[in-house]
């Protein structure tokens, strides 16, 4: 009997063992369907945006801009894209190839990763961390690198000198950049960006950090245009100086990472703006609010409600998200160009004390509140 036990003990482990195994390659690829969602999705937000872009640049000058390629043109960025993809990759004699190679690489995947902290709605997150929003300045802050390896691989004295001030850019704006978002932060009492966005609908739509935070919002906005090498900071790509910065050299797919990273590096910016200052998912319509409790709609299905809400809140945030992204677009097309030391004065002799103006009056005002 013991001996029937202990094979019937034996099997029941392996079992478990098997189920265990099943488990962990059941999780695994669900992790590569949501990766593959989420890429997914980023590359069809920056098609997006370079159509947006062309179109409104193109009603500023009064032009027509794109429109063979599919209605309204589109279909261009894709059109774009597969060109690019055709294109031959050139790789420039007596250039590092590994360096050339991993260059755009580096440029293009901290931003995909950032996107994982990015809430769409309240249970619409891959990672919910609880220091979501330096998560993504520590991710950010690997872009520079990338870009000084670009323009150094490349084996051109102007390349190297574009990346060289992509690098100086970057990081004299990341500093203003963290200093905002720890405002920000300190009125939620949370790094999390789920949480940021429920402390702010808790109260509406004029407990938005966009009313708490004026300053912060006005230093966030102009140094997410320098990170992101926007109009009238695009000096790393300044062409009358440099010719094309340090994606002088490139051709093919490799020049076309450079502007995926760009552009979703914009997007993800006016995504953080939308959960740090302007409420998220929140819509703060009282109608919409109170939806749930209407006895008409008890009658439905919760789960179909949640569905709905859910696809409500997804259009808010992308809502608010693209009229930050059509700000930026037309700022690009209003302010001209400055100087590099412009530039660098800026960030460091006007950005810095002002957000450091601005956290200092927020750190107490908490710890009045907590006291």
């Amino acid at each position: 009997m013991a001996i029937y036990i202990e094979i019937y003990g034996k099997q029941l482990v392996q079992l478990f063992n098997e189920l265990e195994v099943a488990t962990k390659s059941f999780e695994l690829i669900w992790i590569l369907v949501y990766t593959l969602i989420l890429v997914t999705g980023v590359t069809i937000g920056v098609s997006v945006i370079v159509w947006l872009e062309r179109k409104v640049s193109a009603g500023v000058q009064q032009r027509v801009g794109p429109e063979y390629a599919g209605p309204l043109g589109i279909i261009q960025s894709l059109a774009d894209g597969i060109k690019l993809l055709l294109k031959e990759d050139v790789i420039p004699s007596k250039s590092d190839t590994w360096l050339f190679t991993a260059g755009p690489a580096i440029v293009v995947i901290p931003v995909l990763i950032s996107y994982l902290v990015i809430p769409f709605n309240q249970g619409i997150v891959l990672s919910d961390l609880a220091i979501g929003v330096f998560f993504w300045v520590a991710v950010s802050s690997v872009t520079p690198l990338g870009l000084l390896i670009a323009g150094y691989s490349s084996n051109n004295k102007y390349s190297f000198l574009g990346g060289l001030r992509a690098a100086a850019q970057s990081i004299s704006y990341e500093i203003p950049l963290a200093l905002c978002i720890s405002s920000a932060s300190l009125l939620s009492g949370s790094l999390s960006t789920v949480d940021i966005v429920e402390t702010q609908s808790k109260y509406g739509f004029m407990g938005w950090n966009l009313w708490r935070q004026p300053i912060g919002f006005i230093a966030f906005f102009i140094s997410s245009l320098a990170e992101c090498e926007r109009l009238p900071f695009d000096l790393p790509e300044a062409e009358e100086e440099l010719v094309a910065g340090y994606q002088t050299e490139y051709s093919g797919i490799k020049f076309g990472l450079s502007y995926v990273g760009s552009h979703s590096n914009l997007s993800a910016s006016s995504l953080f703006v939308t959960i740090l200052y302007l409420g998220g998912w929140d819509s703060s319509i009282p109608f919409l609010d109170n939806l749930g409790q209407d006895s008409y709609l008890s009658e439905y299905s919760s789960k179909s409600f949640h569905v709905l809400m859910s696809g409500l809140g997804i259009i808010t945030t992308l809502a608010k998200c693209y009229l930050f992204i059509f700000i930026s677009i037309l700022t690009r097309w209003t302010l001209p160009r400055v100087r590099i030391d412009q530039l660098l004065d800026l960030g460091w002799k006007f950005l810095l004390p002002i957000a450091s103006g601005n956290l200092l009056p927020t750190a107490s005002f908490q710890l009045l509140l907590l006291s």
